[in-house]
């Protein structure tokens, strides 16, 4: 069997999980994702099958789209809503205007620091192996850019900003939303 599937990846599984049902499902040994989606993260994920696993390369290295929910207040050791509170903020932000300032500052390219929980590999180890086991290590900045970040809604009573990222490859949105609750003089989670 060859092809490309396009899963809308459900919240709680892994992008290898997914990978691994299909597998299973299909009876096939060769499939593979274009790139992970985190465990909360809810949408499309395409699937390579047979030979159709060579084209990852390809497809790896297109830009992605995101739309993402952030719950200001909050700081998690995982950076989303799994991961234990490491930090409260008591600032309640309400200008609207100041949100839509932040976004479009953070536009462009720059320098992110990819989050301890995340499947990057140093030394031959996932990063969120070593957070698990409690070892710290040095994490590379790599070069990523925003190209459009648009304020979709905010939920003054919640805290919560909806928005949508149009992003280079290899972004981490966790990061770029702990950025921007910084930027607001806040803490946040990714929701």
């Amino acid at each position: 069997m060859e092809g490309i599937l396009i899963v809308n990846k459900s919240k709680g599984l892994t992008s290898q999980d997914v990978v691994s049902k299909i597998k299973k499902i299909l009876s096939i040994k060769k499939a593979g994702h274009t790139g992970t989606l985190d465990p909360l993260a809810t949408g499309v994920l395409p699937i390579l099958i047979g030979n159709h696993t060579k084209l990852s390369k390809y497809l790896i290295e297109h830009d992605k789209v995101y739309r993402a929910k952030i719950q200001f207040g909050e700081k998690r050791e995982t950076g989303d809503l799994e991961g234990k509170v490491i930090e409260t903020s008591e600032k309640r932000i309400t200008n609207v205007e100041e949100i839509k300032k932040v976004l479009s500052a953070m536009l462009g390219k720059q320098m992110q620091i990819p989050p301890m929980y995340s499947a990057i590999k140093i030394n031959g180890k996932k990063l969120y192996e070593y957070a698990r086991s409690g070892e710290r290590v040095e994490v590379p900045a790599r070069e990523i850019e925003i190209y459009q970040l648009d304020f979709i809604d905010f939920k003054e009573e919640e805290q919560i900003l909806e928005m949508e990222v149009s992003c280079s490859k290899g972004t981490y949105i966790r990061t770029l939303c702990e950025n921007i609750a910084e930027k607001l003089g806040t803490v946040r989670i990714y929701a």
